[in-house]
C-alpha cells in the first residue's frame, strides 16, 4: 500500500522487539516518512538505532506522555519539521509492575489505577486534542489494545481496565473528529513477547495457550500487527472508523 508523501508519528518504541519498532519499518517501506518518540534518555539510542534502519528521512523527539508539556512540545517539534501530519500511532501503556501479578482486587491501588489509566489511555485522547488541527483531512489515529481488555486474563489485572478504557476512547474520538474526516481505529493484538509482555507474570503461559485454543493454533508476529494498521492508515480502509480489529489468530472467538 502506498504511503509515499504520508507523515508518521509514532509513539511507543521501546525496542527492536516492540509492535511500534515493525509498524515504523512497515510504513516506512511503504513510503512513509518517520518520526518516532522516546521517553527518556535511557531509551534514546535504542530509539536512534531504529530510526537510522528506516528508508529514507526519520525524526526522533523525547515525549514523556505523562507531561502535557511533552506532548505539546511534541506538537511543536512536529510544526517544525512537517508543518503537518497524516498518521498518528499509539503504542503506548504501562502499569506499575506489582499490579500484574496476583489476585486483581487485593493488589489493586488507587494510584496504579492512576497510572495505567493515564498513561495507557488518557494519552490518546491527550494527542488527540493537542494534534487535531494539524492533522491532514483523510488522517488515522490508531492504537493497540489487547483482549484483556474484555476478558479476565491472568495476571494481566489492572492493565484490562485501562484497555477496557482505551477502546471507548476509540469509540468516543472516532465520533468527534470524524466530521473532519479523521479516523480512529484500534488494533487488539495477541500476545507477542515484548520488552512490555516482560512485566506480565506467567506471560509465556499465555503465549502457549492461545497457540493451543486459537483458530490457526499458533501466535502472532509484529509484521502482522504492523501489516494491519498499514491497512487502517490507508485509503483502503477510507470507512472503517472507530473500529476494534483482532489480529489474534482468532483467539477471540475461542469458546472452553
Amino acid at each position: 500500500m502506498n504511503l509515499r508523501n504520508k507523515k508518521v508519528l509514532i509513539i511507543g518504541v521501546a525496542s527492536k522487539r516492540s509492535i511500534a519498532a515493525s509498524i515504523a519499518q512497515v510504513f516506512s517501506d511503504n513510503g512513509a516518512e518517520i518520526a518516532l518518540t522516546y521517553q527518556n534518555e535511557k531509551l534514546k539510542s535504542r530509539v536512534e538505532d531504529i530510526a537510522s534502519e528506516l528508508s529514507g528521512n526519520s525524526i526522533i523527539c523525547p515525549c514523556d506522555l505523562a507531561k502535557d508539556e511533552d506532548i505539546s512540545n511534541l506538537k511543536k517539534f512536529i510544526q517544525e519539521n512537517w508543518s503537518d501530519i497524516d498518521i498518528i500511532i499509539h503504542s503506548a501503556a504501562f502499569a506499575p509492575r506489582e499490579l500484574l501479578n496476583g489476585d486483581f482486587v487485593e493488589n489493586i491501588t488507587r494510584e496504579g489505577f492512576q497510572i495505567a489509566h493515564d498513561i495507557s489511555s488518557y494519552s490518546f485522547a491527550a494527542l488527540a486534542k493537542e494534534f487535531n488541527d494539524i492533522i491532514n483531512e483523510n488522517g488515522s489515529m490508531i492504537t493497540l489494545s489487547y483482549l484483556g481488555s474484555e476478558r479476565v486474563i491472568k495476571n494481566y489485572n489492572v492493565m484490562g481496565l485501562a484497555k477496557a478504557s482505551l477502546e471507548a476512547n476509540v469509540r468516543y474520538m472516532s465520533h468527534s473528529l470524524g466530521h473532519k474526516n479523521i479516523r480512529v481505529n484500534g488494533i487488539s493484538a495477541g500476545p507477542i513477547k515484548t520488552l512490555a509482555a516482560s512485566g506480565i507474570s506467567g506471560f509465556n503461559e499465555i503465549l502457549k495457550h492461545v497457540e493451543d485454543k486459537s483458530a490457526l493454533k499458533r501466535n502472532i508476529t509484529t509484521v502482522e500487527v504492523a501489516n494491519t494498521a498499514l491497512f487502517l492508515a490507508s485509503q483502503s480502509s477510507s470507512a472503517i472508523t472507530g473500529q476494534i480489529i483482532y489480529v489474534d489468530c482468532g483467539f477471540n472467538i475461542s469458546g472452553v
